[in-house]
């Protein structure tokens, strides 16, 4: 049996497959794993009683209860929610949007697959067009997403060290060039997987190069404001006719609903709610109905404020703790948690690779994510790649710490053995 090239291209050793098939036997499997490796959300206490009344409320209502099973959504995806979600941006920040502006996808996976072979790829006026990252390191599920190879192009980043162990990237504007050949420029903010938060200033000119070479400007608000806010600074949420917003409901604690959300101008949501069609007739209900009533009500933002984020931010803080204990004086440099769920772990002139870390680390139980899968598009090789690796720490706090602790005994074998 033969495989097309697109065939090929999704049967192939992808970064992304072997993170998601790693997360689902260690969930489904019956032998002990610590699962550092994945991008589940944790299960918080006060977020799964909201949800279980939601499903029971809508059980026990025939009417809602048989539409969200028993109907297609629109292409665009639910009518309700986008009246509602357009309704809460714009009494949120004034945004000047409606439902037009909206279309919701089986996923931000299926989202960004549909994004990137929009604005990247080749043109029926014989030009091939990629996707600039400006600040690698970027999200793993990035890199597959396109029909054809080449995709991406990134740059390396700016380093900053603070103190204590801690640094963090920025974005270096020297390093990255916006012409003809650029269909798109795209950023996580919080960044999957550093846990970096793009400043202001940084967001302010990726938007303005987007601008003045008339190319939409990607900015992955999965873990942003203002839901499911696992975000530790103080940042501008920005939108504009340019900017294609991309969101999720699955860090509030429903990744099994698969409900990415798309804002941008109608000329987008059109092509996207084409593809929908096209590739799964509508996206699915059971998402946007979990969520109706708290993005109706506006307690979405009360919940993400007043719970999701501190309880993240704790998380953080008593993880880097860990690692600084756990790893003595070995090398080690973290980047700053600024958002999101993930410790990014630098270990200079680390002795071995990432790669064979993540096999003794797996040998021990313990998965994590070696950080060359992040950095799609970098032409030039660069040792850090090999120096890396991402951990989550949204499990329960025992198993998060006996990770750190593997993992440090790991890295002092490692440089040991050199």
């Amino acid at each position: 049996m033969q495989f097309s090239r697109f065939g090929e291209k999704f049967s192939d050793n992808l970064g992304i497959l072997q993170l998601m098939d790693d997360l689902g036997k260690a969930l489904a499997g019956s032998e002990k794993v610590i699962m550092l490796g994945g991008g589940n959300p944790a299960y918080i206490p006060a977020m799964q009683t909201k949800l279980r009344q939601r499903m029971h409320d809508m059980l026990l209502d025939e009417g809602v209860f048989e539409r969200v099973v028993g109907d297609y959504a629109p292409p665009e995806g639910n009518t309700a929610f986008g009246k509602a979600l357009a309704e809460l941006l714009q009494r949120t920040y004034g945004w000047e949007i409606g439902p037009e502006n909206i279309a919701l996808t089986n996923g931000s996976q299926t989202a960004f697959f549909y994004l990137f072979n929009l604005f990247g790829g080749a043109f029926a006026d014989g030009s091939y067009r990629q996707i600039l990252l400006p600040l690698a390191p970027e999200y793993i599920g990035y890199a597959d997403a396109g029909f054809e190879g080449d995709l991406f192009v990134a740059a390396r980043p700016e380093i900053e060290h603070i103190d204590d162990r801690l640094f963090k990237y920025h974005v270096d504007f020297d390093a990255i060039t916006v012409d003809d050949h650029i269909g798109a420029i795209c950023v996580s903010r919080p960044t999957n997987p550093t846990g970096n938060v793009l400043t202001d200033d940084e967001v302010a000119k990726l938007s303005k190069l987007a601008h003045d070479h008339d190319i939409p400007f990607i900015i992955d608000n999965a873990y942003g404001n203002p839901f499911p806010s696992i975000i530790f600074s103080d940042v501008t949420l920005t939108w504009d006719d340019h900017i294609v917003l991309c969101m999720s409901l699955s860090k509030l604690g429903l990744p099994g609903a698969r409900t990415g959300i798309i804002i941008a101008n109608p000329e987008v949501i059109r092509a996207v709610s084409a593809m929908n069609a096209v590739i799964s007739l509508a996206p699915g209900n059971i998402g946007a109905a979990m969520a109706l009533d708290i993005v109706q009500s506006g307690e979405i933002l009360e919940l993400s404020r007043d719970v999701i984020q501190p309880f993240y931010e704790e998380k953080a803080e008593q993880a880097v703790a860990w690692v600084r204990q756990y790893m003595g004086d070995t090398p080690c440099h973290i980047h700053k948690p600024e958002g999101a769920f993930f410790l990014w772990l630098w270990f200079p002139h680390f002795p071995t690779t990432c790669a064979t870390l993540y096999d003794r680390l797996k040998a021990r139980g313990v998965i994590v994510v070696p950080g060359h899968y992040f950095f799609p598009g970098l032409a030039e090789p660069w040792q850090h790649t090999h120096e890396c690796i991402r951990m989550s720490y949204a499990q329960e706090s025992a198993v998060v710490e006996e990770g750190i602790q593997i993992i440090a005994e790991e890295v002092q074998r490692a440089y040991a053995d050199s």
